[in-house]
């Protein structure tokens, strides 16, 4: 007799739920833009759909395949051996934003298909070791090598997924039991390679400073000379580093407790850019207000209990740094971005998972969430 599938059906229809928001929160806050810059104002929502199809297939696929035929070195190496490779090309091919696969059908980006293909990795490697043995110094440099060619090369031009990455294989390594002395030189390690990526694009710079110290007091005291100031300005991008933000806050406190109503908001008629896409969340906000806000964060958290629920009850360990490592990596983005949209950290530029505008990050992410329901499916439990 075939074993009886065991779906979470409270995670699926989470899932579920939270494209179709998204997918009306991508019309309301792109209606606009579309039929200013296309003459139609279903232009974003009509590609949105159709990678919504294509990713709820996939989700479905991975779901009902078992996770347990990733076990294997060829799938783990061979899945990130792939993602590097598009990586070096699409770096050449988009020699102005190092980002996108660009044809008339739409634009594929590299990079977020860097999570799944870093997960099944994490999960293949902490596998084949003991707790005894992932503080072993050997285990150590394998690990972090592998990441930090991965991060570097996904960083060179998205530092906010480079950042997904790296606290996603954090977490995995820290519930492994990476010894604490180990922890801290990674963090250590971490800060000064962020500081570097940061420096390294003006752009990047910009919006640090703009955040901690927007009037320049700090900095001009530090470099009298404007030799920081001369050098943040050589990008056409960070003329005014704040505005995005500032906008943001605006859009999300003029819609209170209960919003101004769905397609009314302000803000995107061109004073908040990105609207549909890194900063959406701000239209939810302004659009269905606090509580709007709350259901998409409550989304999150069910996310997150369930996928900690299936990390106890999965079936074994690869299974177990599966649904870890899932989880980690979209309710990390999720706290990065809506931290982002309230003023709370500085602008990353990463959407927010299922719910903005963006065909990569969506496919990417029911990718993942495959893995997570196809090991629900195998739990004994």
């Amino acid at each position: 007799m075939a074993q009886r599938v065991k779906t979470d059906w409270t995670l699926f229809w989470t899932i579920v739920c939270m494209v179709c928001f998204g997918l009306v929160m991508v019309y309301s806050s792109s209606s606009v833009m579309a039929e200013l810059k296309y003459k139609s104002s279903t232009h974003f929502i009509v590609r949105q759909l159709g990678w919504a199809a294509i990713s709820f297939f996939v989700l479905m696929y991975c779901k009902r395949r078992d996770y347990r035929a990733l076990r294997s070195p060829k799938m783990a190496f061979g899945a990130l051996g792939i993602v590097l490779a598009l990586l070096i090309v699409v770096y050449f091919a988009d020699p102005h934003t190092h980002r996108w696969f660009r044809s008339p059908a739409g634009s594929i980006q590299p990079s977020e298909f860097a999570k799944p293909a870093l997960i099944i990795f994490l999960a293949y490697f902490m596998v084949s070791r003991t707790q005894e043995t992932v503080n072993n110094r050997y285990t150590i440099l394998q690990g972090a090598l592998s990441l930090v060619i991965l991060a570097v090369a996904v960083a060179l031009p998205d530092l906010g997924t480079a950042i997904v990455l790296v606290l996603t294989a954090g977490t995995v390594f820290f519930v492994a039991g990476l010894q604490w002395r180990y922890v801290l030189s990674a963090l250590g390690i971490l800060i000064l390679l962020a500081g570097a990526a940061v420096i390294s694009k003006p752009y990047r710079l910009a919006r640090v400073v703009s955040m901690v110290d927007p009037e320049f007091a700090y900095l001009d005291a530090i470099d009298p000379g404007g030799k920081v100031k001369s050098y943040i300005n050589q990008s056409e991008t960070t003329r005014d580093p704040s505005y995005q933000p500032r906008q943001s806050r605006i859009a999300v406190g003029s819609g209170g407790f209960l919003g101004l109503g769905l397609m009314e908001s302000k803000q995107k008629w061109l004073f908040l850019p990105e609207a549909h896409t890194d900063y959406i969340y701000a239209i939810v906000g302004e659009e269905l207000g606090f509580f709007g806000c709350t259901a998409v964060l409550g989304g999150f958290l069910i996310i997150l209990w369930r996928g900690l629920r299936l990390y106890w009850t999965a079936p074994d360990d690869f299974g177990r740094y599966v649904a870890l490592g899932v989880t980690a990596s979209i309710v990390t983005q999720a706290m990065i971005n809506m931290s982002v949209v309230l003023g709370m950290g500085p602008t990353k530029g990463i959407p927010l998972p299922m719910i903005s505008s963006g065909g990569s990050s969506l496919l990417s992410t029911l990718m993942c969430l495959g893995l997570l329901l196809s090991v629900s499916e195998q739990s004994s439990s």
